[in-house]
């Protein structure tokens, strides 16, 4: 895709830390993108949630008021991961101090953490994904798993970065499984075994001139192929250095490949995303599934979505600016909802 020049230095906070389970992962995220904003020559001050909830800066509480911003900053970074940060609820603050944030909005940021209420959404869109049941805890369980066969994945549903998940090979696993997802979370999904190679692909927006001028609504990155020592992608494979490669290009047919990248637009604008997501599938021969969708992706020196953007010619610190530059677009635009 094209690059535009980073002129105009920004006023940027970097909102990071957070009251989930991903504390720490968004902390070194936002380490990251702090540190690729200045190097882009944009002003940065940074704001850690902590696990209490409180928003501070330079270690004294921040108190903010509706409508007045944030700080005075141009743009806000929510590098934040999981429930209270990645699933409107952040977002929904940021709408009512009236500043501008990069990333999806708080509808699509709640319907995409919710592993249940997405796939659900994929279904009406007609989108092929992985066989999944969501149960609550009086559902009727062994019926409802029984058609997806074995091994299955028990997971909260609101979870992300792999956190909480239980991989069941036997059915006498399953009950601890699930006892120990609804521990976490009202709510479980519990996934089929996705078969043949994992992929992952990058969705990243385009400004409106690149729009207007015949452009896709937003660019794709070439996919890549997640390869692990272990038995499946956990926590560890993800944020411990060197124990995931990411193989670029994946070893997939050039169809498969182009049906990825098709369907992880379709994808993102099913879900009514913006700005940035990461879209993971599992292909198998010509089959193309969709697995799940992130948000806001991990930015850490493991993640996966910066190093798809710069294989496909968008370098981090062009990355980062671009969408500073799109929040910035779609806040200039939302006056006209109020009229």
């Amino acid at each position: 895709m094209s690059e535009h020049p980073i002129t105009d230095p920004l006023a940027l906070a970097v909102l990071a830390g957070g009251r989930s389970s991903e504390h720490e992962v968004s902390l070194s995220s936002g380490a990251a993108v702090r540190d690729g904003l200045q190097a882009a020559g944009h002003r940065v001050v940074e704001i850690e949630i902590g696990r209490d909830g409180v928003w501070r800066r330079e270690d004294e509480p921040l108190s903010v008021t509706p409508g007045r911003g944030l700080l005075g900053v141009d743009v806000v970074f929510p590098a934040l991961h999981g429930p209270f940060g990645e699933d409107g609820t952040v977002q929904g603050m940021l709408e009512m101090l009236d500043v501008a944030y990069v990333g999806a909005g708080v509808a699509a940021s709640a319907v995409c953490l919710d592993k249940v209420l997405f796939k659900e959404l994929m279904v009406a869109a007609g989108i092929p994904q992985v066989d999944y049941v969501g149960l609550r805890r009086n559902d009727d369980s062994p019926a409802a798993i029984a058609r997806l066969g074995l091994p299955v994945f028990v997971k909260p549903a609101h979870f992300g970065s792999s956190l909480g998940i239980v991989k069941v090979s036997d059915p006498d696993e399953l009950e601890g499984a699930l006892e120990q997802a609804f521990a976490h979370d009202p709510l479980v999904i519990v996934e089929a075994l996705g078969h043949g190679v994992e992929v992952e692909c990058g969705v990243l927006g385009r400004l409106a001139e690149e729009r207007s001028a015949g452009g896709a609504a937003a660019f794709v990155s070439q996919p890549g192929e997640i390869v692990i020592a272990g038995d499946w992608y956990d926590y560890e494979a993800k944020y411990t250095a060197g124990a995931m490669e990411l193989r670029l290009p994946p070893r997939i047919s050039a169809t498969a490949l182009e049906r990825v990248r098709e369907l992880a637009l379709q994808t993102f604008l099913a879900s009514g995303c913006e700005g940035l997501a990461r879209v993971d599938f599992f292909v198998d021969g010509e089959t193309v599934l969709v697995n799940e969708l992130n948000t806001m992706p991990g930015f850490t020196p493991t993640s996966v979505y910066a190093k798809l953007l710069d294989a496909s010619g968008v370098p981090y610190p062009s990355l980062l600016d671009r969408l500073c530059r799109l929040a910035l677009e779609r806040h200039r635009e939302r006056p006209g909802l109020l009229t």
